[in-house]
Formats: structure tokens, sequence, C-alpha cells
């Protein structure tokens, strides 16, 4: 492996490899160094965050401080705070297809 990637606790990332491929999610643990472990607050809750390798993501510049603070104080965080980090970087699919005069 000549390119390391260092993920961080609450960053946004793309997903490029599997189902979910093209979605937004937030890293809310790391594993090891391949390895860590996402969730997008709808699809995939906190309690079921997938375990993906690092090389089928691409990593965002924006980390969700929300995600980090909740993380760092009690250890866990809301699906709706992930639903919230997601939607920031994504914009909602509902209002785009909304018709207007």
């Amino acid at each position: 492996m000549n390119k390391e990637i260092a993920f961080q606790v609450g960053q946004i990332v793309k997903i490029l490899k599997g189902r979910d491929a093209g979605q937004y999610a937030v890293v809310v643990s790391i594993e090891d160094s391949r390895f860590v472990r996402i969730a997008d607050g709808d699809k995939r809750k906190f309690d079921g965050a997938k375990k993906k390798n690092v090389l089928h993501l691409e990593p965002q510049s924006m980390i969700s401080s929300e995600v980090v603070n909740s993380l760092q104080e009690s250890g866990r965080v809301t699906n709706g705070k992930l639903r919230f980090a997601v939607s920031r970087i994504v914009p909602d699919k509902s209002k785009a297809d909304q018709k207007g005069d």
C-alpha cells in the first residue's frame, strides 16, 4: 500500500464500492488501519454500523463536530445527528424533486 489515507471519527465519506455505492456516510469508529465502521443514520443506523474497507471509501474534507463531540461525551451518537451531518454535504433529494410555479 503506497497510499495511506488517515480517516477520522466524524468524517464524511463517499462510498465507492458495494451496495451503497455513491451514497455518503459518517465514520463512527476506526477498527484498524484497513477498516472503519460507517453509518448514515437512515438506512444504516449507529447500532448496525457497517464495517467497510478504507479502499472502498473516498474521504471528504468535512468532519462533523456534532458527531465527534457526542461520541467523546457518551460513546454514542443519535441517528438524527448522523442524518444531519450527511444532509449538510448532500442536497436533499425531496426538495429537488418538487415542482414550483
